[in-house]
């Protein structure tokens, strides 16, 4: 059985985050306060451990009588069953923008191989939603996810459902982030959904396995989702839905809100104009969010992507050949409309779009009053 001297610091990071009744706010001040060592709040004594601001008897008390509370043994061999990992905030797995919120999970269960190098956007709305809104949520899902932005969502049933489907519909990558533990599917009838979610992207969760849901951990679950994104994107929700307590965390955090429109007299969208009406972007286009995130480059918690060279200094990294196919017609500094490169390139419409959101995301070119391009400087 580990102790504190034999206990590895990924083992104490996992036992820390399934203790009860220690939030995340107080492990991680433990964490500030004693050099970051996980192991070390196991081996402080009393006094160390009580002068940490909202440390008191009983959570040392806890901390002391860790193994009452946390079956390790167990716990890591449920991961190795369910092909799982615990990933901290010192693994390049950890989503960057998460680490920067005020309460951030000092672990996280994840099931899927992706690590979250690109950037996120999280689509959230109803459970009970109308066609319109599903078909939205997918619309807006899979534009995203072809872009080359990881889609956010909860699992759940309605607009969670159709956004994850809407990315996963393009080969793009979602993440799904639980208010369970990452044992726990549901709803049940989204099994296959989990599974591809699994293989393609990444299912994650803060709770240990077994943990059931309650209305504490749908909340935590979506600071996660609003914490770990450049925006949210609320589809449609009830003035008191969960969607809008996601977009509260994202606007306490700093995230851009964009709120898509719906019928006046239907509940489901009385939220979302709510929101508009606080200052939500309205959105009714992917290119509502693209300018708005290169409108705030420097200003948002992280870059999209590297600053491009000059035109002249050659071929920029990391270019798919259509978009490199593109950006070359470019060179010498020409103003095209998407016509003249449809002829130059001989792609298809929709692949030109695309390829053209692409590199205005990457801010190599920037689209003209006039609808022609041209390359950035």
């Amino acid at each position: 059985m580990s102790t504190a001297e034999t206990m590895t610091e990924r083992q104490a990071f996992l036992i820390l985050n399934a203790l009860p009744n220690i939030g995340p706010i107080t492990l991680n001040r433990l964490l500030a306060e004693l050099g970051g060592d996980p192991r070390a709040v196991f081996t402080s004594s009393r006094r160390q451990l009580e002068s940490v601001k909202g440390v008191g008897p009983v959570i040392v008390a806890s901390l002391g009588a860790w193994r009452e509370h946390v079956d390790l043994a167990r716990e890591e061999d449920r991961m190795a069953q369910g092909g799982a990992d615990f990933i901290t905030t010192r693994d390049a797995g950890y989503p960057k923008l998460l680490k920067e919120i005020h309460d951030p999970p000092i672990g996280l269960y994840r099931k899927g191989g992706y690590e979250f190098g690109g950037p996120c956007v999280a689509i959230v709305g109803s459970r009970r939603t109308t066609l319109y809104g599903q078909a939205t949520a997918k619309k807006f899902g899979a534009g995203l996810a072809r872009l080359g932005f990881c889609v956010v969502s909860g699992l759940a049933r309605g607009i969670d459902t159709a956004a994850h489907e809407g990315a996963l519909s393009v080969g793009g990558k979602t993440a799904a982030v639980l208010g369970t533990g990452i044992d726990i599917i549901y709803p049940p009838e989204n099994l296959d959904l989990y599974r591809r979610i699994a293989t393609e992207g990444a299912i994650l969760s803060e709770f240990p396995f077994g943990r059931r849901a309650d209305r504490q951990s749908f909340a935590m679950r979506n600071r996660i989702v609003a914490g770990m994104c450049e925006a949210v994107i609320v589809v449609e929700s009830d003035v008191d839905g969960g969607a809008m307590i996601t977009a509260r965390f994202a606007g306490e955090q700093g995230r851009l809100i964009f709120a898509v429109p719906g019928r006046i007299d239907q509940n489901t969208s009385a939220g979302c104009h709510q929101l508009i009406r606080d200052g939500a972007t309205l959105l009714t286009s992917v290119d509502d969010i693209l300018g708005e995130l290169n409108y705030l480059d420097g200003l948002r918690p992280a870059p999209i992507g590297e600053k491009p060279s000059e035109v002249a200094a050659g071929r920029p990294a990391n270019l798919t050949s259509d978009e490199a196919k593109v950006f070359e017609c470019f060179r010498g500094g020409a103003i095209l409309t998407p016509d003249a490169l449809s002829a130059a390139t001989g792609l298809a419409a929709g692949a030109l779009s695309a390829t053209l959101m692409m590199l205005e995301l990457k801010r190599l070119i920037a689209k003209r009053s006039d609808g022609a391009f041209e390359a950035r400087e």
